[in-house]
């Protein structure tokens, strides 16, 4: 049954009507909503004054008469964040989503405060519900579809991003954005003609687009092809983003692919001192053991095993030095 609250109230007394509109719609209700909504209008009175805890004792006498009201759950839970009562508010965002799945704000709310905890699971699953239901409320809304793309890939969801981000080209076919993270989730599934594909669409739409030079410049690096053509393309974006340490490192790389060593090493360095990265260690670890300098290499590679344990090559390439 439709709560009273969320059917007659939810525009008119977020905004407290005129009391002449509050008392005709009270005198269509019985008098124990008619009690509900007076409670409710004092907590939102009290709310906006600053008195919370007065405000949280009228919400929930209000739920006293309408327990079903999402819309009351919600804003009591609203007053607990300001009281910073976060376990309290969290119940009553849950109880918002139960009594109204579909609804946005409440999932949203839910996950920034998931997030401010460290939880980040169950805030990227709340962010999903939010972005979903607002999709539902907004189908033609791009902006939702991208950070619900953004989500997906969060959650390494890849197939399900890359629905979205080809939803969006169907909406929008000039979206260089889109073709650009379609490059991303096909890079990560291993499809790396695929990538290139999306990322030369990206370009032809939007020749500017630094990150989209960077992405192609580096995968040509790493291919060890058209090194010339991929030197342009990563000095084009080093001069949209002159201080990028990830376009400077895809520069060193270039250079190394290129057997330029002694430019490689000095952009390398550049890099690692605008960005801690494992990745650029490594290259920079390459460079030196190339020019054959040893005690640098592996130096280099140490630092990137610092940063990330995981990496099997540069434990290989450690042990040959030893």
């Amino acid at each position: 049954m439709t709560s009273w609250f969320n059917r007659y109230g939810a525009g008119l007394f977020f905004a407290l009507a005129a009391p002449l509109i509050i008392n005709t719609r009270a005198s269509a209700l019985d008098k124990k909503a008619s009690v509900g909504i007076s409670h409710y209008i004092m907590a939102v009175i009290n709310e906006d004054l600053g008195n919370i805890d007065t405000a949280i004792q009228e919400y929930k006498k209000a739920l006293t008469s309408d327990y079903q009201s999402s819309i009351i759950h919600l804003r009591l839970a609203s007053s607990y964040i300001k009281n910073n009562n976060l376990s309290s508010a969290i119940e009553e965002l849950q109880l918002a989503v139960k009594l109204d799945p579909e609804a946005v704000e409440p999932h949203a709310i839910l996950g920034f405060l998931y997030s401010s905890q460290g939880k980040s699971i169950l805030a990227t699953s709340e962010y999903e519900a939010a972005l979903k239901n607002a999709s539902k409320l907004q189908p033609q809304n791009i902006e939702i579809y991208k950070n619900l793309g953004a989500v997906y890939l969060r959650q390494k969801k890849f197939k399900e991003a890359e629905n979205i981000y080809r939803l969006i080209i169907d909406l929008s076919p000039a979206d260089s954005e889109a073709h650009f993270y379609l490059a991303n989730i096909y890079d990560e599934l291993k499809n790396r003609e695929a990538a290139k594909v999306e990322l030369k669409k990206a370009l032809a739409l939007n020749p500017d687009y630094d990150e989209a030079l960077n992405y192609l410049g580096y995968v040509y690096a790493e291919e060890g092809k058209n090194l010339g053509q991929a030197e342009i393309m990563v000095k084009k974006a080093l001069e949209i983003s002159p201080d990028n340490g990830a376009y400077v490192d895809s520069l060193g790389w270039i250079y190394f692919k290129q057997n330029k060593l002694k430019e490689s090493v000095k952009e390398l360095i550049r890099a690692v001192s605008l960005v801690e990265d494992p990745v650029i260690y490594d290259h920079l670890g390459d460079a030196y053991f190339k020019l054959n300098d040893k005690a640098n290499a592996k130096l280099n590679w140490q630092n990137s095993l610092k940063l990330d344990p995981q990496q099997d090559k540069v434990k290989e390439k450690l042990e040959k030095i030893k």
